[in-house]
Protein backbone atom coordinates (compact mmCIF):
# COMPACT_ATOMS: atom_id res chain seq x y z
CA UNK A 1 0.00 0.00 0.00
CA UNK A 2 2.77 2.29 1.08
CA UNK A 3 4.65 1.34 -2.68
CA UNK A 4 1.72 2.61 -4.01
CA UNK A 5 0.91 5.63 -2.48
CA UNK A 6 4.28 6.64 -2.65
CA UNK A 7 4.44 6.01 -6.61
CA UNK A 8 0.97 7.92 -6.87
CA UNK A 9 3.13 11.13 -5.32
CA UNK A 10 5.99 10.69 -7.24
CA UNK A 11 3.53 10.81 -10.36
CA UNK A 12 1.86 13.72 -9.25
CA UNK A 13 5.38 15.60 -8.30
CA UNK A 14 6.50 14.78 -11.73
CA UNK A 15 3.33 16.00 -13.36
CA UNK A 16 3.17 19.42 -10.92
CA UNK A 17 6.62 20.07 -12.34
CA UNK A 18 5.85 19.19 -15.99
CA UNK A 19 2.72 21.19 -16.02
CA UNK A 20 4.74 24.49 -14.25
CA UNK A 21 7.82 24.01 -16.54
CA UNK A 22 5.45 24.05 -19.40
CA UNK A 23 3.51 26.97 -18.22
CA UNK A 24 6.76 28.40 -17.77
CA UNK A 25 8.12 28.07 -20.84
CA UNK A 26 4.79 29.14 -22.41
CA UNK A 27 4.78 32.76 -20.57
CA UNK A 28 8.57 32.86 -21.79
CA UNK A 29 7.51 32.87 -25.26
CA UNK A 30 4.44 34.62 -25.36
CA UNK A 31 6.56 37.47 -23.57
CA UNK A 32 8.99 37.28 -26.13
CA UNK A 33 6.56 37.75 -28.71
CA UNK A 34 4.86 40.84 -27.66
CA UNK A 35 8.60 42.24 -26.35
CA UNK A 36 9.22 42.02 -30.35
CA UNK A 37 5.89 43.29 -31.46
CA UNK A 38 6.90 45.96 -29.57
CA UNK A 39 10.30 46.57 -30.46
CA UNK A 40 8.88 47.19 -34.12
CA UNK A 41 6.50 49.12 -33.33
CA UNK A 42 8.95 51.12 -31.41
CA UNK A 43 11.35 51.17 -33.97
CA UNK A 44 8.42 52.05 -36.95
CA UNK A 45 7.76 55.17 -34.93
CA UNK A 46 11.21 56.41 -34.30
CA UNK A 47 12.29 55.84 -38.10
CA UNK A 48 8.52 57.49 -38.88
CA UNK A 49 8.92 60.04 -37.13
CA UNK A 50 12.83 61.35 -37.53
CA UNK A 51 14.00 60.43 -34.38
CA UNK A 52 18.29 59.31 -33.99
CA UNK A 53 20.24 57.73 -31.60
CA UNK A 54 21.76 60.21 -28.95
CA UNK A 55 24.94 59.86 -27.29
CA UNK A 56 25.95 56.43 -28.56
CA UNK A 57 28.40 54.45 -30.78
CA UNK A 58 25.45 51.98 -30.92
CA UNK A 59 22.56 51.98 -33.65
CA UNK A 60 19.02 52.60 -32.22
CA UNK A 61 18.39 48.88 -32.76
CA UNK A 62 21.16 48.16 -31.24
CA UNK A 63 20.80 50.73 -28.49
CA UNK A 64 16.96 49.52 -28.11
CA UNK A 65 17.30 45.62 -27.54
CA UNK A 66 20.35 46.19 -25.21
CA UNK A 67 17.32 48.49 -23.42
CA UNK A 68 15.20 45.64 -23.47
CA UNK A 69 18.11 43.12 -22.14
CA UNK A 70 18.41 45.36 -19.15
CA UNK A 71 14.78 45.57 -18.02
CA UNK A 72 15.33 41.69 -17.42
CA UNK A 73 18.74 41.64 -16.03
CA UNK A 74 17.25 43.26 -12.25
CA UNK A 75 14.54 44.80 -10.40
CA UNK A 76 14.68 47.78 -12.20
CA UNK A 77 12.27 50.74 -12.89
CA UNK A 78 12.25 52.38 -16.21
CA UNK A 79 11.75 56.44 -16.70
CA UNK A 80 11.33 58.80 -19.86
CA UNK A 81 12.36 61.84 -19.68
CA UNK A 82 11.82 64.78 -22.84
CA UNK A 83 13.47 67.66 -23.37
CA UNK A 84 13.77 70.43 -26.31
CA UNK A 85 16.93 72.57 -26.93
CA UNK A 86 18.94 74.40 -29.04
CA UNK A 87 22.01 73.06 -28.00
CA UNK A 88 22.46 68.93 -27.28
CA UNK A 89 24.76 69.75 -24.61
CA UNK A 90 22.18 71.54 -22.78
CA UNK A 91 19.52 69.20 -24.36
CA UNK A 92 21.73 66.53 -22.13
CA UNK A 93 20.92 68.58 -19.06
CA UNK A 94 17.53 68.77 -19.56
CA UNK A 95 17.16 65.84 -19.64
CA UNK A 96 18.82 64.13 -16.38
CA UNK A 97 16.78 67.33 -14.77
CA UNK A 98 13.42 66.50 -16.00
CA UNK A 99 13.90 62.84 -15.36
CA UNK A 100 14.73 63.65 -11.39
CA UNK A 101 11.79 66.08 -11.11
CA UNK A 102 9.25 63.46 -12.59
CA UNK A 103 10.72 61.16 -10.16
CA UNK A 104 10.83 63.32 -7.34
CA UNK A 105 6.84 64.54 -8.22
CA UNK A 106 6.01 60.56 -8.72
CA UNK A 107 7.13 59.78 -5.36
CA UNK A 108 6.05 62.44 -3.80
CA UNK A 109 2.49 62.25 -4.92
CA UNK A 110 2.41 58.58 -4.33
CA UNK A 111 3.47 58.87 -0.88
CA UNK A 112 0.31 61.81 -0.31
CA UNK A 113 -2.04 59.60 -1.96
CA UNK A 114 -1.36 56.62 0.95
CA UNK A 115 -1.58 59.12 3.90
CA UNK A 116 -4.47 60.72 2.43
CA UNK A 117 -5.98 57.32 1.85
CA UNK A 118 -5.14 55.74 5.35
CA UNK A 119 -5.36 59.06 7.38
CA UNK A 120 -7.19 62.10 5.30
CA UNK A 121 -10.44 61.87 7.87
CA UNK A 122 -7.80 61.71 11.18
CA UNK A 123 -5.81 64.34 10.37
CA UNK A 124 -6.39 67.86 11.37
CA UNK A 125 -6.27 70.86 8.98
CA UNK A 126 -3.22 72.16 10.82
CA UNK A 127 -1.71 68.54 10.71
CA UNK A 128 -2.99 68.40 6.76
CA UNK A 129 -1.29 71.52 6.16
CA UNK A 130 1.84 70.66 7.80
CA UNK A 131 1.91 67.36 5.42
CA UNK A 132 1.67 69.91 2.64
CA UNK A 133 5.05 71.33 3.43
CA UNK A 134 6.34 67.95 4.34
CA UNK A 135 5.38 66.29 0.83
CA UNK A 136 7.53 69.70 -0.97
CA UNK A 137 10.22 69.28 0.89
CA UNK A 138 9.99 65.60 0.36
CA UNK A 139 9.86 65.91 -3.20
CA UNK A 140 12.60 68.67 -3.58
CA UNK A 141 15.07 66.07 -1.49
CA UNK A 142 14.21 63.47 -3.95
CA UNK A 143 15.10 64.94 -6.81
CA UNK A 144 18.41 65.99 -5.70
CA UNK A 145 18.81 62.60 -4.33
CA UNK A 146 17.95 60.46 -7.06
CA UNK A 147 20.11 61.90 -9.61
CA UNK A 148 23.22 59.68 -8.45
CA UNK A 149 21.12 56.72 -8.84
CA UNK A 150 19.91 57.52 -12.97
CA UNK A 151 21.90 54.83 -15.09
CA UNK A 152 21.62 56.48 -18.72
CA UNK A 153 20.03 53.68 -20.89
CA UNK A 154 19.65 55.01 -24.28
CA UNK A 155 18.27 58.39 -25.89
CA UNK A 156 17.13 59.70 -28.93
CA UNK A 157 16.76 63.08 -30.98
CA UNK A 158 15.36 64.85 -33.79
CA UNK A 159 15.22 68.60 -35.53
CA UNK A 160 12.63 70.76 -34.54
CA UNK A 161 10.74 73.88 -34.38
CA UNK A 162 9.85 76.02 -31.26
CA UNK A 163 8.19 79.30 -31.65
CA UNK A 164 10.03 79.68 -34.94
CA UNK A 165 13.54 78.45 -34.15
CA UNK A 166 15.07 75.83 -35.02
CA UNK A 167 15.84 73.16 -31.92
CA UNK A 168 16.63 70.06 -30.86
CA UNK A 169 13.58 67.53 -29.48
CA UNK A 170 14.96 64.95 -26.82
CA UNK A 171 13.55 61.11 -25.75
CA UNK A 172 15.62 59.71 -23.23
CA UNK A 173 15.20 56.27 -21.05
CA UNK A 174 16.77 55.76 -17.86
CA UNK A 175 16.73 52.70 -15.46
CA UNK A 176 16.78 52.76 -11.65
CA UNK A 177 18.17 50.06 -9.27
CA UNK A 178 15.12 49.83 -6.88
CA UNK A 179 17.19 49.27 -3.95
CA UNK A 180 19.06 52.06 -4.91
CA UNK A 181 16.40 54.27 -5.30
CA UNK A 182 14.83 53.07 -1.71
CA UNK A 183 17.71 54.07 -0.48
CA UNK A 184 17.51 57.36 -1.99
CA UNK A 185 13.89 57.90 -1.21
CA UNK A 186 14.90 57.33 2.90
CA UNK A 187 17.83 60.02 2.50
CA UNK A 188 15.31 62.08 1.16
CA UNK A 189 12.97 61.82 3.83
CA UNK A 190 15.39 61.79 6.76
CA UNK A 191 16.43 64.87 5.54
CA UNK A 192 12.54 66.52 4.58
CA UNK A 193 11.82 65.45 7.87
CA UNK A 194 14.52 67.31 10.37
CA UNK A 195 12.27 70.09 9.63
CA UNK A 196 8.94 68.75 9.64
CA UNK A 197 7.92 68.20 13.10
CA UNK A 198 4.66 66.28 11.70
CA UNK A 199 6.74 63.92 9.94
CA UNK A 200 8.69 63.21 13.03
CA UNK A 201 5.19 62.40 14.61
CA UNK A 202 4.53 60.14 12.46
CA UNK A 203 7.95 59.34 11.14
CA UNK A 204 7.62 54.91 11.34
CA UNK A 205 3.97 55.19 9.33
CA UNK A 206 5.57 57.42 6.69
CA UNK A 207 9.00 56.03 6.22
CA UNK A 208 6.63 52.10 5.78
CA UNK A 209 4.87 54.14 2.84
CA UNK A 210 8.35 55.26 0.88
CA UNK A 211 9.64 52.33 1.52
CA UNK A 212 7.16 50.44 0.18
CA UNK A 213 7.50 51.93 -3.61
CA UNK A 214 5.40 53.06 -6.04
CA UNK A 215 4.47 52.79 -9.36
CA UNK A 216 6.29 54.96 -12.61
CA UNK A 217 3.10 54.67 -14.38
CA UNK A 218 0.42 57.22 -13.02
Amino acid sequence: MRTKLLVVAMLAMFVGFTFNADAQSMYAKKKAKEQKKEYKAKMKRYNKEGWQIFGSSHTLEVALLTHYEKMEKGDVVELTSNAMSTSKNIGKDKLIMSACASYAQLTSSSLKGRIVEDWGSRLTPDETNEFEQFYAAFENNVKSEIRGELRPSYSVYRPATANGKQVYEFEAYYLIDEAAALRARIRAFENAAKESAIAQKYAEQVSKFISEGFSTEQ
